[in-house]
């Protein structure tokens, strides 16, 4: 049985915060019902076409999901939207500031018919504040939280590579989601003692709370040292020697957590044990301070070596190390592979890869469904909140699904 099974979640969502989560939770057996607009859908499934002429992103975001197109602005999408969800345990929303109120899907209205209903609302910068109607993306949110202050080389911020802040904001949603699920169980479902009300959860999640937790050490180091942590490519700001260091062929990232790991890197790796008492790099601060010269000393000897014998030194050393892969390197990576981490998932045009959630159960796997079709589920979906086939072609003919 997975965990999840027999839980319906109901997602009203777009783009990447809030389909991270929902799939995390179909991995995990929930039934999700994605609702996505007749014509056009989530605009993700347009942002490009990499993956047998679909969409990358939706590809990855969106397997195991049902998808029901409708048209939720008039009154009969509305009344087709509040069947749903009265049908639901889980309610999912990453819609623009106040859309999903204007829809009647606010905690308040939901939990007056449906007291059990978990919903999480998924928003930019909160519900209240200067900032509550200000929209937000990825690369706002990572330019508004200071994420890319710390990230770059020492002449140029730059964008972490990736959607960081969906991605945080998506994993934080279904902790929270999880944890309303939780909560709502233990309290027997029935009542609590609060005047014997079923337990549901309202449970909100920001995507600039998100990265703003993230940042508590740069924070952390301004608020109280008055100090900006610097933008170091591959290396550590804090300790060394902890980056990217060339070789002969090549280059090596490897670091270094404590004293005892110096003593050794210097004795076994570089074979000059005199340079573990050289006062210029008698402990982490020191050689942070002098970490030009630290590298320089470094590449020195590591000039002389190739990757492949630098590597072998740090791993008879026992200092962590790995290698600067890309994306080609990771698709081929012979770890995932020796741990068979990689399934496929089917597709309107056929199946692709897909790797396995990072989360394992012992004794069961994650559901990894196909991605739908758009609105390949409507009828069905329909059909099992008790509307009657002529009523479904009736829905369909005034283009409300």
């Amino acid at each position: 049985m997975r965990p999840l099974e027999g839980y319906r979640v109901l997602a009203l969502e777009h783009a990447v915060a809030a389909p991270l989560c929902t799939r995390h939770l179909a991995d995990l057996g929930a039934e999700v019902i994605k609702i996505e607009r007749p014509g056009g859908g989530d605009f993700a499934r347009g942002y490009d076409r990499f993956v047998k002429g679909q969409s990358s992103f939706f590809i990855w975001l969106n397997r195991g999901k049902r998808s029901v197109t409708l048209d939720a602005k008039g009154a009969e999408g509305r009344a087709v939207l509040a069947r749903l969800a009265d049908r639901s345990d889980v309610l999912v929303q990453n819609l623009a500031p106040g859309a999903a109120a204007r829809l009647g899907l606010s905690f308040e209205a939901l939990s007056a018919r449906n007291p059990r209903i978990v919903v999480c609302d998924i928003s930019g910068y909160g519900e209240s504040g200067p900032f509550a109607q200000k929209k937000a993306y990825d690369l706002l949110i990572q330019a508004e939280s200071g994420l890319i202050s710390v990230t770059g080389t020492d002449a140029t911020p730059s964008r972490v590579g990736i959607s960081i802040a969906d991605i945080a904001t998506g994993m934080y949603a279904q902790t929270a989601v999880l944890a309303g699920l939780l909560r709502r169980e233990r309290a027997g479902g029935h009542g609590n003692a609060r005047g014997g009300q079923a337990m549901g959860a309202h449970v909100q999640v920001a995507m600039l709370d998100a990265l703003a937790e993230w940042m508590t050490h740069p924070m952390y180091r301004w608020g109280y040292d008055g100090t900006l942590t610097p933008r170091v490519p591959t290396s550590h700001p804090l300790l060394a020697p902890y980056g990217a260091h060339r070789t002969k062929d090549g280059s090596v990232i490897f670091g270094l957590q404590n004293e005892r790991e110096w003593v050794v890197f210097c004795a076994q790796v570089m074979e000059q044990p005199g340079l573990a008492t050289d006062p210029r790099f008698a402990d982490n601060i020191a050689r942070g301070a002098a970490r030009e010269a630290l590298t320089a000393l470094i590449e020195a000897d590591f000039a002389h070596r190739t990757t492949a014998e630098v590597v072998e030194r740090l791993d008879r050393a026992g200092i962590a190390n790995g290698r600067l892969n890309g994306p080609r390197e990771i698709w081929e990576h012979p770890q995932l592979q020796a741990r068979d981490r990689w399934r496929e998932t089917m597709t309107e045009v056929g199946p692709v890869r897909a790797l396995l959630p990072p989360v394992t159960f012992a004794d069961t796997e994650a559901a990894m469904g196909a991605v739908p079709a758009l609105g390949a589920d409507t009828g069905a979906v329909l059909a099992e909140a008790g509307y009657a086939p002529a009523e479904i072609a009736a829905l369909r003919e005034a283009r409300v699904v």
